[in-house]
């Protein structure tokens, strides 16, 4: 059964709208069974904020992490120290590995970025994505144009996208993280704002940096 035969989106975000991002998590769970929530999580500058919610409201969660084999080693430390601090649920997702060296071996990520990002973070996560009802990300609408213009809840295709920081600012996602001594991504002091696979990120503000600074701002796995 498709989710829009089961929910009233519209009421959804009505109801969700007025609530804290601790109070939209513990909600999520009083609406939806378990079983049928898919969290992700990149482990990047963002990823502390969420993860220590779901650590508090149910660290049972399980947390897919898609290892595109081009992170940078900052951000596979940051995981392995979030996940320890958090004692988080985390399952690592890979790309089929003939597609991935592919990529490796024509640099895909300089001539094909889009196909570069659908083998090594889309095709991985859409085997998975089938299991679930609920799919839920930590993006914020400061962070580009496409992310201004969503709603709490939306429906992708089979799922629905729930975004519980949609409405937390840049100040606000700091100020989070400092008032619960949250650790920073390492590469947050060297101007890293946005933080993606190794090649493709330079330091900037929003999502400026990634994509050496093209016009591409998405991966593809949230459009």
């Amino acid at each position: 059964m498709h989710m829009q035969a089961k929910f009233d989106l519209e009421s959804l975000n009505t109801k969700y709208q007025s609530l804290s991002v601790y109070e939209r998590v513990e909600q999520l769970y009083k609406d939806v069974n378990e079983d049928d929530i898919m969290l992700t999580s990149s482990f990047a500058a963002t990823s502390a904020f969420l993860l220590k919610v779901f650590s508090d409201v149910n660290n049972k969660q399980k947390i897919y992490f898609i290892d595109t084999g081009y992170h940078f080693k900052e951000t596979l430390i940051y995981k392995e120290y979030l996940t320890q601090l958090y004692d988080l649920n985390v399952i690592n997702v890979e790309a089929d590995e003939s597609a991935h060296q592919l990529s490796k071996e024509t640099s895909m990520w300089k001539t094909q970025p889009n196909r570069c990002c659908h083998i090594n973070k889309v095709e991985p996560l859409n085997h998975i994505k089938a299991d679930y009802k609920i799919w839920v990300s930590g993006l914020m609408k400061w962070q580009s144009d496409f992310r201004s213009s969503l709603n709490y809840f939306e429906q992708k295709e089979t799922i629905v996208k729930f975004y519980p920081l949609l409405d937390i600012d840049f100040e606000g996602r700091d100020a989070f993280i400092r008032e619960h001594h949250l650790p920073f991504h390492p590469l947050k002091s060297k101007g890293y704002s946005s933080i993606g696979c190794k090649q493709c990120t330079m330091p900037g503000e929003d999502r400026s940096g990634r994509w050496n600074n093209n016009p591409k701002t998405e991966c593809g796995l949230h459009l």
